[in-house]
């Protein structure tokens, strides 16, 4: 296997930037040119001060640098990968699975809940659901690979589907078979701090920077099919939309 500091380039001591510059800018051109590809995992801190011949001090700080820009990542016993990032186009209707699909990485997710439950005051108040109506709940931690993308908190009326175990991997292609897939949606961004719980889920810290997106999916008739709010990590998701004048 090719060393590591062949493959980023080798440091340079007589250059009067400070060494975890270096190793910084050459980790973050490797990255942008995709020479480390997404969900690539780094050496571990002491492999890369024995490789670069540098102070385990001097990486810290380069791998530190580029995990506070998003383009590295830290999981818990697992090391620093580079991190996966996903562009949402906000002007086309698609599910997770569609947009990973597209990017070409493999969608999967992990239940956190589902089940079928009684509207609440709420949700009847904002949503405008009748009182008394079912809905089935979906919760659940979405990936892209192995890299934790989004927490996705999904409530679909009960008329929609048959039943709660129909939804496997995506919920836009179970409401496609029974004819309720939404024709329109309305979508609001807004930027967040990730609590603990969420942090922790998405493999984060605490305070983190996130984005929250909450969508309503509507039939042609105007019924409301899908009411989903969904918390990003900030350093994974790109949101671009097409404009016309």
């Amino acid at each position: 296997m090719e060393p590591f500091s062949e493959i980023v380039g080798p440091l340079d001591e007589t250059n009067r930037e400070p060494l975890y510059k270096q190793l910084q800018r050459k980790l973050r051109k490797a990255i942008e040119d995709n020479v480390l590809l997404p969900d690539q995992l780094l050496p571990a801190e002491r492999d890369l001060a024995a490789e670069f011949t540098v102070s385990r001090i001097t990486v810290r700080n380069a791998l530190v640098g580029l995990v506070n820009e998003g383009l590295l990542t830290r999981r818990q016993g697992a090391g620093t990968f580079v991190s996966t990032r996903v562009e949402k186009n906000f002007s086309q209707l698609t599910s997770f699975s569609e947009e990973m699909a597209e990017r070409g990485y493999r969608a999967k997710s992990k239940w956190l809940d589902r089940k079928l439950s009684d509207v609440t005051p709420e949700e009847v108040m904002n949503y405008g659901l009748s009182p008394g109506t079912k809905v089935y709940r979906f919760n659940r931690l979405r990936y892209a690979d192995e890299s934790p993308m989004a927490l996705e908190y999904a409530i679909v009326p009960a008329f929609c589907l048959p039943s709660a175990d129909i939804v496997k991997s995506s919920l836009y292609e179970a409401l496609g078979k029974t004819g309720c897939r939404p024709a329109r949606a309305l979508q609001r961004l807004r930027a967040i701090l990730l609590d603990k719980e969420q942090a922790q889920l998405l493999e984060a810290q605490e305070n983190d920077a996130g984005l929250l997106v909450e969508r309503r999916g509507f039939l042609k008739d105007g019924r409301i099919v899908e009411i989903a709010r969904s918390f990003y990590r900030g350093d994974t998701y790109d949101f671009v939309a097409e404009l016309s004048g």
